[in-house]
C-alpha cells in the first residue's frame, strides 16, 4: 500500500511538475506576445522618420525664397509709371504756345501775318483809327492807305527784297516799293540814299534828344519818312540803316505809330517780324561804345515832291 501510495505521490508531482514546465514556456509565449504588442514602437518610430523625411523635403522647395526672388518684379512696374508721368506732359507744352498767340488781336491782327523765324502775328489798322487821318492832305492818306494795305498781305522780312511777290521785304525796300507804285520814280534803293534825298531836298528835321517829348518833334506829320542809324553794322557812308513811315498817334492809345518792314520791333510790347504797324519810340541810350551796333534815332523828314501841306 505505500508503495502505490508513493508511486501515485511520484505521478502527481510528476504531472504537476511537467504542467508547471508547460505553462512556463506557455506563459513565456504570452510574454512573448506582450512584448511583442509593446513592440509596434519601432515600427511606428520608422513611420516616424518617413514623415519627417516627407515633411523635411516640404521646408525645400517652399515657395517663400521664390516668392521673395520674385517679389522684385513687381519694382519696374512703378518705373513705367513713372516714364509715362514724363512722357504724358511732353504733349501740352506744344499746344501752349498756339494757344497763347490767338488771343492778340488787339486792333486787325493776321493769324499767320508775316511771321519770320519767331515774334507775333503782324498788325495792321484801318485808317479811322489813326488820329486826324481825316485832315491829311489826299497824297497822304493815299501813301497811308497803300502802306496800311501792304500789311494785310502776310508778308515777313526779306533782306534784299523790295517786292512783296517775294513774300517779304526789308525797310528800304518797302519804302521804294511803295513810294515807287505810288508817283515817286526817284526814290532810291537803300535807307542811307533815302537819308540823302531828303536831306538835299532840305525836307529833314535832325533829332538829338533822346525824349519823345522833345520840341524836335513838334514838325512831324503823317507821311513823314523816318530815320535810324546803328540798327545793324555796316560801314555805309552816311551811316543810315533802318527808314519807316509815320503814322500819326492811334486813336486807342495816343501812342505814335508807324508803318514798314523790321525784323524784330515791337507793336503793344510783342515783337513783330515783317510788315507790320510798330510803334513809334525811341530807343534807349547806347550800351556800348561802338555806335554801329547801338540803334539811335537820327530824324525825319517830308518826302520830297509831297509838299508841306
Amino acid at each position: 500500500m505505500a508503495f502505490k501510495t508513493v508511486v501515485k505521490w511520484f505521478l502527481a508531482v510528476a504531472i504537476a511538475f511537467g504542467a508547471l514546465r508547460a505553462a512556463y514556456p506557455a506563459e513565456e509565449s504570452l510574454g512573448t506576445k506582450i512584448k511583442k504588442a509593446f513592440e509596434p514602437d519601432p515600427t511606428p518610430s520608422s513611420s516616424r522618420k518617413h514623415r519627417k523625411k516627407k515633411t523635411t523635403p516640404a521646408p525645400k522647395p517652399t515657395a517663400s525664397p521664390k516668392s521673395k526672388k520674385a517679389s522684385p518684379t513687381p519694382s519696374p512696374t512703378p518705373k513705367s509709371k513713372s516714364k509715362r508721368k514724363k512722357t504724358s506732359p511732353t504733349p501740352t507744352p506744344g499746344e501752349s504756345p498756339s494757344t497763347t498767340e490767338t488771343p492778340s488781336a488787339s486792333p486787325a491782327e493776321s493769324p499767320e501775318g508775316g511771321r519770320g523765324k519767331k515774334g507775333w502775328p503782324n498788325v495792321s489798322l484801318s485808317p479811322d483809327a489813326i488820329e486826324g487821318y481825316e485832315k491829311d492832305p489826299p497824297r497822304v492818306r493815299q501813301i497811308l492807305d497803300a502802306g496800311l494795305a501792304l500789311t494785310k498781305q502776310n508778308l515777313g522780312y526779306t533782306y534784299g527784297s523790295a517786292d512783296p511777290a517775294n513774300g517779304g521785304m526789308d525797310c528800304s525796300g518797302f519804302i521804294y516799293y511803295l513810294l515807287k507804285q505810288n508817283g515817286f520814280p526817284d526814290v532810291p534803293r537803300d535807307s542811307s540814299q533815302q537819308y540823302v534825298w531828303v536831306r538835299k531836298a532840305g525836307n529833314l528835321y535832325a533829332v538829338l534828344s533822346r525824349k519823345e517829348d522833345s520840341f524836335e518833334f513838334d514838325d512831324l506829320k503823317p507821311g513823314d519818312l523816318l530815320f535810324w542809324r546803328g540798327t545793324y553794322n555796316i560801314d555805309r557812308d552816311p551811316p543810315i540803316t533802318h527808314t519807316m513811315i509815320y503814322l500819326g498817334r492811334e486813336k486807342r492809345t495816343n501812342k505814335r505809330v508807324m508803318v514798314g518792314s523790321s525784323d524784330g520791333r515791337t507793336y503793344d510790347g510783342k515783337q513783330r517780324w515783317g510788315v507790320s504797324v510798330f510803334d513809334f519810340k525811341m530807343p534807349p541810350p547806347p550800351k556800348s561804345g561802338d555806335a554801329k551796333i547801338s540803334p539811335v534815332f537820327v530824324g525825319y523828314g517830308r518826302i520830297p515832291g509831297l509838299g508841306k501841306d
